[in-house]
C-alpha cells in the first residue's frame, strides 16, 4: 500500500527528510545539521550543492531502518529560498552554492533600457532596480566569474536542484521562485521577453529550468537517484513551494474564503503572510511570493535577521544556558523561556529594534539595529526579553501594514518555526498582537506543507481545502492577555513605531562615516 508522502526540507540550518501519512502525521523523520558553511570573506556565505544532495540522500536512506519505501506514494522538495548555483549540462555544481544571507554585490552591472530607467525614475524605483541587480548573484558571477558564468548550462536554485537530481531534469515548481531572477511574480511565470529584468540580469532564457505548477509531477525518481535515497525507480516526484510558503500550508493557515488567518514563522528570517487568490503587494511595488497553492500568492513581510537572534544572543550572553544545555542533553535555546520568565511584559522599557540587516525599502539600506532605554535594573534577561517584543512588535507593523493594503482584517495567527516552540514566545506573541496564536500539531509544516501540495497532486486528496482541513490542526492555542496587551499597545505605538523614523538619519550619518553596511 502507498500510504505515505516523503518531503525533502532543506534549511538553512539542516535538511531533514520526513515521512507524513495522509492525516498528517509525522511517521518517521531523519535529519542531518549543517556546521560546514563556507565565510571565504566577511558577509560572504557558500555551501557544496553536491554537499547539500548528498545528505538529503543520506536523510532518506536512514528512514528505511524503520519504515518501508515502498509505501512512499511520492516525494516533493521545499527548500531555503534564494540559494543559487551555477550547474553543467549534467546538472553537475560548477561552483559553490551562493546563500541567502550572502551580502556580495555586484558594481558592473547590465545596461537597462533608456525607456525602462524613464519609466524607473518616474516612478521613484530607480535605487530598487538598481539594488536588485547589484544582490543578483548573477551579475555577480558575470563580474567576478566570467568564464564560470559563460560555461555555466543553467543556474539552479536549491529547489531546482534537488529535483534535478531525483529526476534527471532541469524542471522546477514555480512556488519556488523566490530570488533575483526574471520571473513574473503575477503571473506566475518567466517574464516576457521584452521586459525589463533581461535587461537587468546577466542571463539568457535557455540558462533556467522549465517551471511547473504547484502540485503537477516534475518527473520519476531516476535509477541513480533511487540507488542514492533508497527510494524505488519510478516513484513520483512532485511540485511544492519554498520553505515559508509550505509552512503557511502546513500550518493550516489557508482558507479559501477569506477568514484572515496570518502565518507567522519564526525561523532565522521571520515573517508574516497572508495568503489569498489576489495578487497583493505587501509594500507599493513589492511583488507577493508564489504560494504552496497553485494560482496563489503569499503577501509577505519579514525581518531578516528574525530569530536569528536568538542564536546571536546565544553566542553572546547564553553561556550559563550552554553549560546547562551541555550538562541536560538539550538544546541551549530550550532553557531560555526561564530568562523570560524572570522579566515582567515589556522588559522595563528596553526596547529592540531588530533591523539587524540592510533592507531595501523598509527598512532601507542604510538600516541597523538598535536597544534603547537601558537603565541599571536591565539583566540580560531583559535584554532576551526584549529581542522576542521587538520582533513581535515588527510582525506587527507589518500585520498593519498588509490590512491596510489588502483591506482583510487578520482575525488569528498560526505560528510555526523553531522558535514556536516556545510557550513564552508564543504568549509574548498573542499578548502584542492582542490575538489567539495557534501552534500547529508538528513543528515539520514546511515539510507537511510540501506533503499536502503532493498528495493533492497524487490525488491522494480531493483539493487544497480538503487536504488542509484533514492534514493540519492545532495543538495548542495561546490567547492574549488583556493587561499585558494594554502595556504593549502603549509601548509599541508610542516607543517602537517612532523608532526606526527618528534613527535614521542616524543610520545614514553611521554608513557615511563607517561604510557599514556598504
Amino acid at each position: 500500500m502507498k500510504d505515505l508522502i516523503l518531503a525533502i526540507d532543506l534549511g538553512t540550518q539542516s535538511v531533514r527528510a520526513l515521512l507524513f501519512a495522509l492525516d498528517g502525521t509525522l511517521v518517521a523523520r531523519a535529519q542531518q545539521v549543517f556546521a560546514d558553511y563556507q565565510r571565504p570573506q566577511p558577509g560572504w556565505m557558500t555551501h557544496d550543492g553536491e554537499g547539500f544532495w548528498r545528505a538529503a540522500a543520506a536523510c532518506c536512506q536512514r528512514l528505511w531502518a524503520t519504515q518501508e519505501p515502498a509505501r512512499v506514494a511520492g516525494v516533493a522538495v521545499t527548500t531555503q529560498r534564494a540559494s543559487m548555483v551555477p550547474v553543467d549540462a549534467q546538472g553537475r555544481c560548477l561552483a559553490p552554492a551562493i546563500i541567502w544571507p550572502d551580502q556580495r554585490r555586484a558594481t558592473r552591472l547590465p545596461r537597462v533600457a533608456a525607456h525602462w530607467r524613464a519609466a524607473f525614475a518616474l516612478t521613484g524605483l530607480s535605487g530598487t532596480v538598481r539594488r536588485f541587480q547589484q544582490d543578483a548573484e548573477l551579475n555577480w558571477w558575470a563580474q567576478h566569474e566570467p568564464a564560470l558564468h559563460g560555461r555555466a548550462h543553467a543556474f539552479l536554485l536549491m529547489s531546482g536542484l534537488l529535483n534535478q537530481r531525483l529526476t534527471g531534469r532541469l524542471v522546477d515548481s514555480i512556488g519556488s521562485q523566490v530570488a533575483y531572477l526574471p520571473f513574473d511574480s503575477r503571473r506566475q511565470q518567466w517574464a516576457a521577453h521584452g521586459s525589463w529584468h533581461w535587461q537587468a540580469l546577466a542571463l539568457r532564457p535557455e540558462q533556467l529550468p522549465a517551471l511547473q505548477p504547484v502540485g503537477s509531477v516534475l518527473g520519476e525518481v531516476t535509477r541513480e537517484a533511487a540507488a542514492a535515497t533508497g527510494l524505488p525507480a519510478g516513484t513520483p516526484v512532485l511540485a511544492a513551494a519554498a520553505d515559508k510558503a509550505c509552512e503557511v500550508l502546513g500550518a493550516g493557515a489557508f482558507d479559501p474564503h477569506g477568514s484572515g488567518i496570518g502565518a507567522l514563522s519564526y525561523g532565522t528570517t521571520a515573517t508574516l503572510n497572508l495568503t489569498s487568490a489576489r495578487y497583493l503587494e505587501p509594500e507599493r511595488f513589492v511583488p507577493p511570493y508564489p504560494a504552496a497553492v497553485p494560482g496563489h500568492y503569499s503577501a509577505e513581510v519579514q525581518v531578516t535577521r528574525g530569530f536569528w537572534l536568538v542564536s546571536w544572543f546565544r553566542d553572546q550572553f547564553g553561556q550559563p544556558e550552554q553549560a546547562a544545555a551541555e550538562v541536560l542533553g538539550v538544546a541551549p535555546e530550550t532553557l531560555f523561556d526561564e530568562l523570560v520568565a524572570q522579566v515582567p511584559p515589556g522588559s522595563l522599557g528596553l526596547t529592540l529594534q531588530p533591523t539587524w540587516s540592510p533592507g531595501v525599502r523598509h527598512p532601507g539600506p542604510e538600516a541597523k539595529g538598535a536597544i534603547i532605554g537601558f537603565g541599571e535594573a536591565h539583566t540580560r534577561a531583559h535584554l532576551y526579553r526584549a529581542i522576542l517584543e521587538g520582533l513581535a512588535y515588527a510582525l506587527r507593523e507589518g500585520r498593519e501594514r498588509l490590512e491596510r493594503r489588502s483591506g482583510q482584517p487578520i482575525t488569528q495567527l498560526r505560528a510555526s518555526g523553531g522558535g514556536a516552540q516556545s510557550d513564552a514566545v508564543l504568549q509574548l506573541t498573542a499578548d502584542v498582537f492582542r490575538l489567539k496564536v495557534g501552534r500547529p500539531h508538528t513543528h515539520e509544516t514546511s515539510g507537511l506543507g510540501a506533503a499536502i501540495d503532493a498528495a493533492v497532486g497524487l490525488g491522494l486528496q480531493p483539493d487544497f481545502p480538503a487536504a488542509v482541513a484533514r492534514m493540519t490542526r492545532v495543538a495548542t492555542w495561546f490567547e492574549p492577555r488583556a493587561e499585558a496587551a494594554d502595556l504593549y499597545d502603549a509601548l509599541y505605538a508610542e516607543v517602537y513605531r517612532p523608532l526606526y523614523a527618528r534613527l535614521r538619519p542616524l543610520y545614514r550619518r553611521i554608513q557615511a562615516i563607517t561604510g557599514y553596511p556598504a
